[in-house]
């Protein structure tokens, strides 16, 4: 069955499925009331052409069963051609009970009232069409409906009154339910509406930090490309003071590091332009992202906990994920120091068809505001503040989730992957 049809809570695919279960309970319902009117209320039904009609329309719900069942979209067209056939064979029932002069009548509105919930304009007016044409040939052909015993003093008045109290509580139920679903479904999508305006104004400020970031990157590489000149000229000619020296050593160090930073965020952006995911074994991919931490956080004490099974694991690591693996250690290292704990752990686990990374650390710990926020990291408040977010925005882009927790003594961070779309096949 196509998953958007499955999410889609209002549509033709929707109706139809709906229209499959009011059918099981029209064929029950019609049967039981054939049963009763004939056998308890002793009422002169013609039994045989009316349970031919109701056969005719469970043979139709095996086939609708049967179609809804198929991976093949369900266009609004063949929607209407179900409501014509279920129109059809209850006109038929009325055609022997009475026609239009059968309190049951007015049952021919409840497809119009749940058409009007999910079809178009268009659609809706030929399925009142339809059941307007129904209702007026229903007025002028018909069988009449026999009295029994009891109704025949008063020319059938009191059975007409026991229909409508029956219709009335029929149609009161199925509005009831349906309108309340179509409520809940107005309310999901609104709800679906404000998180996707709450992503959107998420990614627009992450693309206009990313936007400085790339200028930023471009301008920066002419004066570290200076620096880098400059400096081995400065220690050649302060050779003889080892102090100084040292000193321009690590300027050095930090220089050639920086321009480190500058080529690994060039590739990123070649890699993310590429679309083209990395194949990695799953312990080569976690060395290198451990390894990339301890040179930014060479004070971390990082534990390392992998699941045995996991070695053989091949993952089509796409961009982005290391940098937001790396995101989260380092603002759990940011969180355990503002404690004066230098902890900071990874743990790597397979639950079923997902991948979970799981970091921990010795921090604060989250507040409400801050959970629900999703900014900064176990109370910390240092730092750029976007370490979640574009943690965040990776996990939703590789159709996984990023779980808050606190622990007691530390913050618990869950990035939730599927591996259907980081694992190679």
């Amino acid at each position: 069955m196509p998953q958007h049809q499955l999410k889609q809570p209002i549509g033709p695919f929707a109706l139809t499925r709906t229209l499959a279960w009011l059918r099981l309970c029209a064929i029950a319902g019609q049967s039981m009331a054939v049963m009763i009117c004939s056998w308890w209320m002793h009422i002169d039904l013609p039994t045989l052409s009316l349970l031919l009609g109701i056969d005719m329309l469970a043979v139709f719900a095996v086939f609708a069963a049967w179609r809804i069942s198929q991976p093949w979209p369900v266009h609004e067209w063949e929607t209407v051609c179900h409501i014509v056939a279920d129109t059809l064979v209850l006109s038929y029932l009325l055609y022997f009970t009475g026609g239009a002069r059968n309190p049951f009548v007015t049952l021919l509105l409840v497809p119009i009232a749940l058409s009007a919930a999910a079809l178009s304009v268009r659609a809706i007016l030929a399925v009142a069409a339809i059941a307007g044409a129904a209702y007026f040939v229903l007025l002028r052909w018909y069988v009449p409906l026999p009295m029994n015993e009891l109704s025949a003093n008063d020319h059938g008045f009191s059975l007409h009154v026991a229909g409508m109290g029956v219709n009335f509580g029929i149609t009161a139920l199925l509005l009831g339910f349906f309108i309340n679903r179509l409520a809940t479904a107005v309310r999901q999508q609104q709800q679906e509406v404000q998180r996707v305006r709450e992503r959107a104004l998420r990614d627009e400020g992450i693309l206009a930090i990313a936007t400085q970031a790339a200028g930023a990157a471009h301008e920066l590489n002419t004066p570290l490309s200076t620096m880098r000149t400059l400096l081995p000229e400065l220690r050649r000619e302060h050779a003889t003071d080892a102090a100084l020296n040292e000193d321009l050593q690590l300027l050095e160090g930090q220089v050639e590091r920086c321009r480190t930073i500058l080529r690994e965020m060039v590739a990123f952006g070649k890699a993310q332009l590429s679309q083209e995911p990395e194949r990695l074994a799953l312990s080569t991919f976690i060395h290198g992202c451990v390894e990339r931490f301890k040179l930014l956080r060479p004070e971390a004490e990082l534990e390392l906990e992998v699941q045995p099974q996991l070695d053989a694991l091949v993952l089509r690591t796409p961009p982005g994920l290391r940098h937001a693996l790396l995101n989260l250690l380092n603002n759990a290292a940011d969180a355990s120091a503002l404690c004066e704990s230098h902890f900071v752990m990874l743990e790597v686990r397979r639950h079923e068809q997902w991948l979970d990374w799981i970091v921990r650390d010795r921090g604060p710990g989250f507040t409400p505001a801050g959970a629900t926020a999703a900014i900064g990291i176990s109370g910390k408040q240092s730092g750029l503040g976007i370490g979640l977010a574009l943690a965040e925005a990776t996990a939703e882009r590789l159709t996984g989730q990023l779980i808050i927790a606190n622990t007691g003594n530390g913050a618990e961070l869950r990035l939730r992957l599927p591996l259907s779309t980081i694992a190679a096949h």
